[in-house]
């Protein structure tokens, strides 16, 4: 039960323990939710509101789920078992449908009370757990509370009813927080929302809201107190990207202007195609910025193919231009490779800086991994450190204390969140200024999720594919139809024997752990129960049908030279064929790939088999993705794959993405303490909030950058920052 002990009130409210207040049975109960101070009691915010004059439909309920109800007692019957104990059996219903309530007990007086509670025509509260007894839906020892039918104008109110659990009902839940809110007082509640922005915007004081959204006389209130809620978590995390941005932007750094007659200018001249309209106005914008003597902050996002190296490249060239240097960051070994080989074959003569038949002017590339030979580390290390080598890329190996570079002037981070806040600090801690940041990511993400999840950049993105990009067709085969696999692995040697290459994708390395029976199952023709596909199993099997040179295979566990020569075997053609698990998902360019076999693809999400589909028709033949499943027709698994086969436009399928998936899935596992502070705002939904959230915190911070003069604010960032939150936070 719920009980005061002492008065309420005092600066600290809202940080003062729940055990100073509740029961400790209650106090432990709410503790088990994540609520321990009056704070958070106050934030745990009822999950619905019913009508206390109307029952709930009972038809939407689910097995096994905890639920609240509103139901009126049909009939109630108390007797014995065959083992002599008391059950009490009452119906309750909605009108249409019915739900058993079930007690039992050692003896009948133990029920009596419970009985005379559950009168016929009696509405009550019921939560507990769904089962299911002889076919029917059930509560089995239900928490209740009967309503009294009076006349008092609170029978009119909704009714909240709150995330509970088996420890602690709804309307204890309710009564906890009656305890912490009737007393309140406005003056003992910090209002993180500065009083313009809420005079501007109409929002309620925090008080008033907290109060309407606990204890609502009309469902306008409660939806005016949610309004106000949703758009100040929106504001806090908006402020605090704001004055991220604004301590970045005071920061001094080395302007590096466009220089005429360099080797920006010589590399366009020489340029084989045409920059897309969205190329040119994104390199316009990198190029002002760089110009400039505060530090650039930007998110390059693009399409699948649509020319983002070259859009970074044209953006190095500038910095090398202005005498400075640009390092390019990528997360494995395969890809920093890949990159290099991509910037030389872009550069040509210009990357031949000091050698035999290099360019005027040129400059070098140096590449950093950790398993490089130790005189090819030497000569790169030499390189940096001098500024002979204009490019310098590689993996988390750049980060080492031994690497030295002359002047750094532009980091550009591939798939930046595959990297530690230390990691990327520790590269800039290797410039004399602050460097221009340019970050990029091949995964289109719709507005709302980047205003959130990489809040502190300006973003950039880039929707145009470039001319002469091949089409690509996606099917979907089954994977239990034996002639549509044996069709799936003729287009794979069909694309071997012709001079093109196939990408092989599956989910695991090692085969599954067998059950019985399963031994010797033949992955390219099982015709019943499949096991998770592996890539060992799957290369081993290609091999048999193709002959052994002719595929390669590629996983996380392989030596970087092991690695380095699967994919040199195969982008050369001596293994047409590379059987791999999503190592090969971002970055890889391999013109002649024209098939894409994506093995168990239910497996993966949207956005991950759009950038596998994305390896393909890359060149100029027409490509064909097959995405092999096992998922039932009308399953969320099947609807991603008809999804993606519908389409190539990634940001339609990352905004069908967003539908399919929960909010703490769309920011991420490192993200997880924000989404988790996140209880209103939805980033899949709630896009205008943030929005108007964003212009509002921007507006506040170029008024008074560090808050100084909002101290309420300051302590609500302060709480958003606890934990693992500021790790989402610092991003850039």
């Amino acid at each position: 039960m719920v009980r005061l002990e002492g008065q309420v009130g005092g600066a600290d409210l809202l940080s003062r323990p729940l055990t100073t207040t509740l029961a400790p049975g209650t106090a432990r109960a709410m503790a088990a939710l994540g609520v321990r101070t009056f704070g958070d009691l106050l934030r745990y915010y009822p999950r619905r509101y019913d009508d206390k004059g109307t029952v709930t439909d009972l038809a939407g309920l689910v097995e096994g789920e905890h639920v609240t109800v509103i139901a009126q007692v049909e009939r109630a019957n108390l007797r014995s078992t065959r083992t002599g104990k008391a059950l009490l059996e009452a119906v309750v219903g909605d009108g249409v449908h019915e739900l058993r309530i079930t007690f039992f007990a050692g003896h009948p007086a133990k029920l009596r009370h419970h009985q005379s509670a559950l009168q016929r025509g009696q509405r009550a509260y019921f939560t507990g757990v769904v089962s299911r007894y002889n076919g029917q839906l059930q509560l089995t020892h239900p928490q209740f509370a009967p309503l009294e039918a009076d006349d008092d104008e609170r029978a009119t109110w909704p009714a909240p009813v709150y995330g509970a659990s088996a420890a602690i009902s709804s309307w204890q839940i309710e009564k906890a927080v009656h305890l912490v809110l009737d007393p309140l007082s406005a003056d003992e509640v910090q209002d993180p929302l500065p009083g313009e922005v809420r005079a501007e915007r109409g929002y309620l004081p925090l008080v008033t809201a907290l109060r309407q959204i606990h204890q609502p006389h009309t469902s306008d209130e409660w939806r005016a107190a949610a309004a106000r809620l949703r758009f100040e978590e929106a504001f806090v995390l908006q402020a605090e990207l704001a004055r991220r941005r604004a301590r970045t932007a005071a920061e001094p750094a080395v302007a590096r202007p466009a220089r005429s007659g360099g080797l920006l200018d010589a590399f366009d001249a020489r340029l084989p195609f045409e920059l897309t309209e969205g190329q040119r106005a994104v390199g316009d914008q990198l190029a002002a910025e760089l110009a400039r003597t505060s530090p650039m902050q930007r998110l390059l996002q693009g399409e699948v193919g649509s020319g983002k190296t070259v859009v970074a490249l044209r953006a190095m060239l500038q910095v090398v231009d202005a005498g400075g240097q640009a390092a390019l960051l990528a997360p494995t070994e395969v890809l920093a490779t890949q990159h290099l080989g991509t910037l030389r074959a872009l550069l040509g003569d210009l990357a031949a800086g000091g050698e035999l038949g290099g360019a005027e002017g040129a400059t070098r590339l140096a590449l950093l991994t950790g398993s490089q030979p130790m005189a090819a580390r030497r000569r790169a290390l030499a390189d940096a450190a001098s500024g002979a080598a204009g490019i310098v890329v590689g993996t988390h190996a750049l980060l080492s204390d031994r690497v030295q570079l002359a002047d750094l002037g532009l980091v550009v981070v591939d798939e930046q969140h595959r990297f530690g806040v230390d990691q990327r600090n520790a590269l800039r801690d290797k410039a004399r200024a602050v460097p221009h940041t340019l970050v990029m990511t091949a995964t289109p993400i719709p507005r709302t999720v980047a205003m959130t999840v990489f809040g502190d950049l300006e973003t950039s993105t880039l929707t145009q594919v470039p001319a002469g990009r091949a089409e690509v067709e996606t099917h979907i085969v089954p994977a239990d139809r034996p002639a549509w696999m044996e069709r799936t692995w003729q287009r794979v040697q069909d694309a071997a024997a012709n001079g093109a290459r196939a990408f092989v994708v599956a989910p695991r390395i090692d085969p599954d752990e067998k059950e019985p029976g399963d031994d010797g199952v033949d992955l390219l023709a099982d015709t019943g129960r499949r096991p998770l596909s592996s890539v060992v199993e799957v290369a081993d099997q290609l091999r048999a049908r193709l002959g052994p040179a002719s595929v390669a295979m590629l996983h996380g566990r392989m030596t970087p030279e092991d690695k380095e020569r699967a994919f040199a075997d195969f982008a050369s053609g001596r293994s047409p064929v590379l059987v791999s698990t999503t190592v090969i998902e971002v970055g890889v360019d391999v013109p002649a790939a024209t098939v894409m076999v994506v093995l168990d693809a239910d497996r993966f999400g949207l956005s991950q088999l759009h950038q596998l589909r994305g390896r393909i028709g890359r060149g100029d033949r027409p490509g064909l993705c097959l995405l092999v499943s096992a998922a039932p027709e009308g399953s969320d698994a099947a609807e991603r794959l008809a999804a993606l086969a519908a389409t190539r436009d990634g940001f339609e399928l990352a905004r069908r993405d967003l539908e399919l998936r929960r909010e703490g899935d769309v920011l991420g596992a490192a993200q997880s303490g924000v989404a988790s502070s996140l209880r209103l705002l939805r980033v899949t939904r709630d896009g205008a909030v943030i929005e108007r959230a964003r212009t509002a915190a921007q507006g506040l911070v170029a008024q008074d950058p560090e808050l100084a003069g909002h101290p309420a604010l300051r302590a609500a960032i302060g709480s958003l920052l606890t934990g693992d939150r500021e790790e989402y936070l610092d991003r850039a």
